[in-house]
């Protein structure tokens, strides 16, 4: 019998937790192919208790976890992706961390070298890549010319150590870059921080070379939860909702306009995402998600950033 796969997660706060659970899960469905062998957290009673769980070692440090582990999830704050993700990659360890890759260009194009220096898979996890949805939007689309996207929340008392654009927004801007594959040549953005000392509401409007415009609008101060995305070309437009896992397509019959419902399998985006990790992990297969559009992702993530700064100090706020 040849050895498992080991796998484990670094960090089990509020996104962590999730992906031990979806790990517990591959491992316990792959017939010992996989392994779920660590977890590490910076609290070490936290670490413990998620150990305990699923029956896997609690590391002491991210070196005894490096020695336990082939492939591992990153899923601590943002500002320190870096120092956790790059001691695994030098130990040869294959990594996904979660999105932002970083918090700054020069740090995620750091990883990227890392990760091709060392020959490691780094996958970014931008989530929305594996939702269903996204899947039925990318079979019916050939060239998108106007996309409205809108992400709201309620106040996550998380990820405050970053705004809403590198929080929330960064899923839209990912799947925009995607879909166009276009120079992005003009940005425009509005913000404005209401419960921190970042913006914690935000719209860009992103024009690409090839004339196709994004707009994208995301809040987390509001009511309600909200992730919707639609996608206008010239003879149909689409409709999707990434939480309900739904959609319209509406298209031109003459002159008139029909809709008809988008058949979509639903299912957990988390769990389907750490799965084609680990599979890529395993094979040596080009991840979806690369840690390069991972970080053109920040970069313009960033570049709104500075305009909404910029902004904000012209109108004296």
């Amino acid at each position: 019998m040849s050895t498992p796969f080991r796998i484990g997660v670094a960090g089990v706060g509020a996104i962590g937790k999730n992906h031990a659970r979806i790990m517990a899960e591959i491992a316990a469905k792959s017939e010992g192919a996989v392994a779920f062998t660590a977890v590490y957290d910076a609290d070490p009673a936290r670490a413990a208790e998620f150990a305990a769980q699923y029956g896997t070692h609690a590391a002491s440090d991210l070196s005894d976890f490096a020695s336990r582990v082939d492939a591992a999830t990153v899923a601590v704050p943002t500002i320190f992706h870096r120092k956790v993700a790059e001691p695994l990659m030098q130990a040869g360890i294959h990594v996904m961390v979660e999105k932002p890759i970083s918090e700054s260009y020069a740090e995620a194009q750091a990883l990227i070298e890392l990760a091709k220096s060392k020959s490691v898979i780094l996958q970014v996890g931008h989530i929305e890549r594996f939702n269903p949805v996204l899947l039925q939007l990318e079979q019916r689309m050939d060239n998108p010319r106007f996309i409205e996207a809108h992400r709201l929340s309620p106040f996550p008392n998380r990820s405050i150590d970053i705004g809403v654009v590198l929080d929330l927004m960064i899923h839209d801007i990912e799947i925009v870059l995607h879909l166009v594959k276009s120079e992005l040549i003009q940005v425009d953005a509005v913000g404005i921080p209401v419960l921190t000392k970042r913006e914690d509401i935000a719209n860009a409007r992103l024009k690409f070379a090839n004339g196709c415009i994004a707009n994208i609008t995301a809040s987390r101060i509001s009511p309600e939860k909200m992730r919707k995305i639609r996608v206008f070309q010239s003879s149909s437009y689409l409709s999707l909702d990434y939480q309900e896992q739904s959609g319209w397509i509406y298209r031109k019959d003459g002159m008139q306009i029909v809709r008809e419902a988008v058949e979509v399998e639903k299912d957990e985006p988390l769990k389907l995402e750490i799965a084609a990790f680990v599979e890529c992990a395993r094979h040596g297969r080009r991840p979806i998600v690369t840690g390069q559009e991972g970080a053109e992702a920040v970069r313009i993530a960033l570049e709104i950033t500075d305009q909404i700064e910029k902004n904000a100090k012209m109108s004296g706020h």
